[in-house]
C-alpha cells in the first residue's frame, strides 16, 4: 500500500467532529481552533494534536465560511522526543516521571508510557506558572506552563517532573 492509500480518508464526513463544528463557528478566517490531543480512527487511531480554520469565500479573512481546514500533526513521536530528552542520570531516570499535562492536568505524554489520556495529575500550582514542592508521599513535583511561541499563546500545558526521593 502506497503513501497515498496509508489512511482512508477521502469521502469521509468529519462533520459531527467537536473541531469541526469549532473552526465553522469561527468568527474570521484569521482564528484557528485546537482541539485536545486525541486518537484518530481515521489516521489508525494515531494521537494526533488537530488544529483546525475556517476556509472562507475569495481567501479573505471576512469572506463567507465555505469549509474547514484541518491538520493532524502526528503527536506520539513529539511527544516521546520531549519526555524523553530531559536531561537525567541514570540514577535519576529510574526514580523520575517526565510527563505533559493539559490545562485539566490530563497526562498527554510520560517518560515511562503509562497514563497517556487515562491519568489525572495532582498538581499543586498555587497560582504559580513554575515551580517545584515536596508532595505527601515526599517526592519532589516540578511543573512549568509551556509558554507558546511568538504570538502563539500556548495551550496552557504543563511539563512536570516527578521525582521519588533517592
Amino acid at each position: 500500500m502506497g503513501v497515498r492509500n496509508k489512511y482512508r480518508v477521502v469521502g469521509s464526513d468529519v462533520s459531527r467532529e467537536p473541531w469541526f463544528a469549532r473552526a465553522r463557528g469561527l468568527p474570521s478566517g484569521n482564528d484557528y481552533t485546537v482541539a485536545d490531543i486525541a486518537p484518530q480512527p481515521m489516521l489508525n487511531n494515531a494521537l494526533v494534536a488537530t488544529y483546525a480554520a475556517s476556509v472562507r469565500k475569495g481567501g479573505r479573512a471576512d469572506g463567507a465560511p465555505s469549509g474547514v481546514l484541518a491538520v493532524h500533526f502526528d503527536w506520539e513521536p513529539q511527544a516521546r522526543a520531549i519526555v524523553g530528552g530531559v536531561r537525567l542520570s541514570e540514577n535519576e531516570r529510574t526514580r523520575t516521571r517526565a510527563l505533559l499535562s493539559t490545562r485539566s492536568i490530563r497526562v498527554i505524554a510520560a517518560s515511562d508510557g503509562q497514563g497517556i489520556l487515562s491519568e489525572t495529575i495532582e498538581l499543586a500550582t498555587g497560582g504559580r506558572s513554575h515551580g517545584f514542592y515536596q508532595d505527601g508521599r515526599g517526592q519532589t513535583v516540578a511543573f512549568h506552563a509551556t509558554p507558546g511561541y511568538e504570538t502563539y499563546r500556548g495551550l496552557g500545558w504543563y511539563g512536570v517532573i516527578i521525582q521519588r526521593p533517592a
